[in-house]
């Protein structure tokens, strides 16, 4: 078994890096990346949870600047971090990877209640456990559910799949010339308005000494890097 420097994690994957290349929905070909990159971390031991976003299928924000109530918004979003959380599941298992989707709003029929301690215990079984719903309160964006659940499982690190290879002082997609960053603190994060997460979910993970690294998911092999101790991307912590 090779040594790996994790071995309990949190993969936050954005729905935006679920839908790939076409920017809407959820592309079939990244299902099967991350499924391969998570069945390969999960077979040298490492006990893995997941939080995914549903922007790739709705997002609150856009809902409430529509007019919506943002409660509404924001619930519509997690009903749709679920079924992208499905989606993985499927992948997963089609990998004969044991897999529970555990939901923060009760829906008995397709996903087991958000329990802390039912949680630990699946993940100490070799099963991966995607965590659905955010935080199941409005308002509340999946960065901060990641943070959350990280803290409530005593996760050792939040890997950050995104569509980029890390932190940059711009968006590198809009500006060539943007600096991209190999280390930064949770300060950092706060005062630079950098982006990686929101506020609440900075400040929660500042609280637990909750380190973050930020990587390109669509690099295949990258997850595998990370939780073997590579330096790649950017690396958020207290130091």
């Amino acid at each position: 078994m090779s040594e790996t420097r994790y071995k309990r994690i949190i993969l936050k994957i954005s729905g935006e890096a679920l839908a790939g290349a076409d920017g809407l929905g959820i592309s079939p070909l990244t299902l099967k990346t991350v499924a391969d990159q998570v069945k390969d971390i999960r077979d040298l031991g490492v006990e893995i949870g997941m939080v995914v976003g549903g922007g790739n299928l709705w997002r609150g924000a856009v809902g409430s600047s529509m007019g919506m109530d943002r409660a509404t918004a924001d619930h519509m979003g997690m009903l749709a971090t679920v079924m992208n959380a499905l989606a993985l599941q499927d992948a997963l298992e089609q990998k004969e990877v044991p897999t529970r989707v555990l939901s923060a709003i009760e829906m008995r029929q397709i996903a087991e209640l958000y329990i802390r301690r039912r949680a630990i215990r699946h993940m100490e079984k070799g099963r991966v456990v995607i965590f659905a719903a955010g935080t199941g309160n409005p308002f509340f964006s999946t960065d901060t559910a990641a943070a959350l659940r990280a803290a409530e499982i005593e996760a050792e690190v939040i890997l950050m799949a995104k569509m980029v290879d890390g932190v940059y002082d711009d968006d590198p997609r809009r500006n060539p010339a943007a600096r991209k960053f190999d280390r930064l603190t949770y300060f950092d994060i706060l005062n630079r308005g950098l982006g990686v997460m929101d506020s609440t979910a900075a400040s929660l993970c500042m609280d637990n000494n909750i380190p973050l690294i930020v990587f390109d998911l669509n690099q295949a092999g990258n997850i595998l890097r990370v939780v073997q101790g590579n330096m790649i991307g950017t690396f958020v912590g207290r130091d």
